[in-house]
């Protein structure tokens, strides 16, 4: 299981990375940055991916900079981590608290 401080313990060390693709995918959702490390910083892990490949991965439910919830996905690669997506979570995809999905 990931562990949300060590996420924050790699950001500390300035061991977080983020793929050209995610990059660009944040420029056209208008995410920041320091959105998705204010996030990390203030938030906590709804969902964990144990299985994910080639690294565990887990989704972060927090808030960015300006206060809106967004969800960021990220890997432990064992001694730094990996941002693979960030988004703001559509409400009528998850609960009202925006940490658990819907059901179709």
């Amino acid at each position: 299981m990931i562990s949300i401080d060590t996420l924050r313990k790699y950001y500390s060390e300035d061991a977080v990375f983020v793929t050209e693709h995610a990059s660009m995918r944040f420029r056209q959702k208008g995410i920041k940055a320091k959105d998705i490390r204010h996030a990390v910083s203030n938030g906590e892990i709804i969902e964990q991916y144990p299985e994910d490949y080639p690294f565990p991965s887990c989704l972060i439910l927090g808030k960015d900079a300006q206060g809106r919830v967004i969800h960021v996905c990220m890997s432990d690669e064992g001694s730094s981590s990996r941002i693979i997506t960030a988004y703001y979570p559509d409400p009528n995809k998850w609960s009202e608290d925006l940490k658990v999905r819907r059901k179709n």
